[in-house]
């Protein structure tokens, strides 16, 4: 461990700090559906696409109505790009004559990218053409995106209005995200990139000749512009297999640091955004202090362990932290800040391999996902599911002073309770469930290469990953295979929109109440109290629920390997 590793994750935190306000009042305007001075050159795109869709965006929808535009409209994007993906080889702009993908795939891909997850169980630069990476995959970088900040909207509203039955429109909150923030953020953050060295061009592939004298064909594309939104966007979908640990996506210290920065950037900001939203900033910044507390003790607990470096390699007399599957131009801090950034958020996008990770250094990011990445969280995913949270803590305050809960001038009562532990529980039942199924068939047990507690990390981490809607991979897991794209493309479809559902009933139920002042006998939800028992609720519910699974992977790893033993 060293001082500039320890100044490079808390000047990282104190960035995204300073991010949440700017970015938070961006989204407050959206989110008011304000006009911007974007709208002069953008308000004629987005009038035409209402007048062309015939949708009025100034009619109101129910939560219902909602959930179910916001439902359908992920199901036609899913059979879209399924078709993409199986007809890839039909279509223009393949020059290498790359043909469709196999059925349980391509439905996988399209699952993926249609849930925020980017799970990929294929290396992209061999397995998919240009036109599949910039319309079937990119056009959902953008889209799922909006469609989580458009549901984050409809629950603050839930919390802001009253006595109401309209939680706003989701085709207004989507179409007014996409183009006032991710399009124009996406093109800025591109140009940076090109001109940091990331690709962008239509050609095929380049021939380098190595030092042995061989010839080898790199693959190039339009990476810049998947680049930027895969981050911004917390998707983490890469154009390359070896994702932000290739250089042509992530090329310098600069851009490493710039890529976390941006996978922060929204999450952050929505948080000033529903404090805004509620008419009192000091309830955004209260989350947002949770959420960093929670962020820099993970992020400093992988740092920590993966500079002592392998139990086995210092018994066996070698010092030194672990570099192994990690990027030399990044170093052990970058390497491990980014796993700590993306799994806290779901983005999913690495610069290392996880799977090379120590066995401790790499229970963070697996226990970042298993808390529903609420750690910041993706757009829009992160801050309604932390609200989750919120609901419980609230509840749990109510117990001990006896009296009907309170948040943000709203009861909660037994409805948005038994909601919000619907929505919670979704996770552990999936994560699980399909883990001990995995663990109980031979088409399951096929996938890890690894044997003992590190073969049940693999699995663990892969459902993990998907249900969290992360997308990332602990590697060391054969997952192309009909038995895991059919399992993992379920759990990805449950963990997104089984949890979106019951968030979107909690907003409805909320906006129908009448707003209650606090009283003198209200719980404070903005100090250092309810920061602490925000943190306190999420460890000890994640801990009771997810202690034994990893105890059974990484802890295990981790004793034996202390004790001198490999598998």
């Amino acid at each position: 461990m060293t001082l500039s590793g320890w100044g490079l994750i808390l000047a990282f935190t104190a960035l995204v700090a300073l991010l949440a306000r700017p970015v938070g009042a961006w989204l407050f305007a959206l989110y008011e559906g304000r006009t911007t001075p974007l709208h002069r050159v953008l308000g004629p795109l987005e009038r035409g696409f209402y007048r062309a869709s015939g949708i009025d965006p100034a009619r109101e929808q129910s939560w219902l109505t909602y959930a179910l535009h916001m439902l359908a409209f992920q199901v036609v994007l899913t059979l879209f790009t399924y078709a993409i993906l199986r007809l890839q080889g039909y279509l223009p702009m393949n020059p290498r004559g790359l043909a469709g993908i196999g059925t349980d795939g391509a439905m996988n891909t399209a699952i993926a990218f249609v849930t925020n997850t980017n799970w990929q169980w294929y290396a992209g630069e061999s397995v998919l053409t240009n036109l599949s990476q910039m319309v079937g995959l990119t056009l959902h970088n953008f889209l799922s995106a909006a469609t989580g900040i458009a549901v984050a909207f409809a629950l603050f509203r839930g919390f802001a209005r009253h006595e109401t039955g309209t939680v706003g429109n989701f085709w207004a909150d989507c179409t007014r995200v996409t183009l006032y923030l991710l399009l124009p953020l996406s093109l800025v953050y591109a140009l940076f990139l090109i001109a940091s060295g990331v690709p962008q061009t239509f050609a095929s592939l380049v021939e380098a000749h190595t030092l042995e004298g061989a010839k080898q064909a790199i693959v190039l594309g339009p990476v810049a512009s998947q680049e930027a939104i895969k981050m911004l966007g917390t998707n983490g979908g890469g154009f390359y297999n070896a994702n932000s640990a290739h250089p042509f996506e992530n090329p310098t210290a600069l851009t490493n640091f710039v890529e976390m920065l941006s996978i922060f950037a929204i999450g952050s900001g929505l948080t000033w955004c529903f404090g805004r939203a509620v008419g009192n900033t000091r309830q955004g910044w209260a989350i947002l202090a949770a959420m960093l507390i929670l962020f820099v003790a993970g992020a400093g607990i992988t740092y920590w362990q993966e500079a002592q470096g392998a139990s086995a390699l210092t018994h066996a007399g070698f010092a030194g932290g672990n570099m192994e599957g990690k990027e030399i131009r990044f170093g052990i801090a970058g390497s491990a800040l980014f796993a700590a950034v993306t799994t806290a958020a779901s983005c999913g996008a690495v610069n290392a391999m996880h799977d090379s990770f120590t066995a401790l250094g790499g229970m963070i990011p697996l226990f970042n996902m298993q808390l529903g990445e609420i750690v910041i969280g993706g757009v829009g995913s992160g801050i309604y599911g932390f609200l989750l949270f919120a609901i419980l803590a609230v509840f749990v305050a109510g117990l001990m002073v006896g009296r009907t809960p309170e948040y943000v001038g709203k009861k909660i009562e037994a409805r948005e309770i038994k909601l919000a532990v619907l929505a919670i529980a979704v996770l552990p039942l999936s994560i699980l469930g399909f883990t001990a199924l995995a663990c109980m068939l031979p088409a399951g047990l096929a996938g890890p290469l690894n044997k003992g507690p590190h073969g049940f990390s693999e699995i663990l981490y892969a459902f993990s990953s998907a249900t969290a809607n992360n997308g990332s991979a602990f590697a060391g897991l054969s997952a192309g295979t009909p038995f895991y794209n059919g399992l993992l493309g379920v759990a990805m479809w449950v963990g997104r929109f089984f949890v979106i559902v019951p968030v979107l009933a909690i907003a409805g139920s909320l906006a129908a109440k009448r707003q209650t002042p606090a009283t003198s006998g209200s719980f404070p939800t903005t100090g250092g109290l309810w920061v602490g028992l925000l943190v306190g609720v999420i460890l000890i519910l994640g801990g009771l629920t997810f202690l034994p699974g990893l105890a059974l992977g990484p802890i295990a790893d981790q004793v034996t390997l202390s004790a001198g033993q490999t598998f």
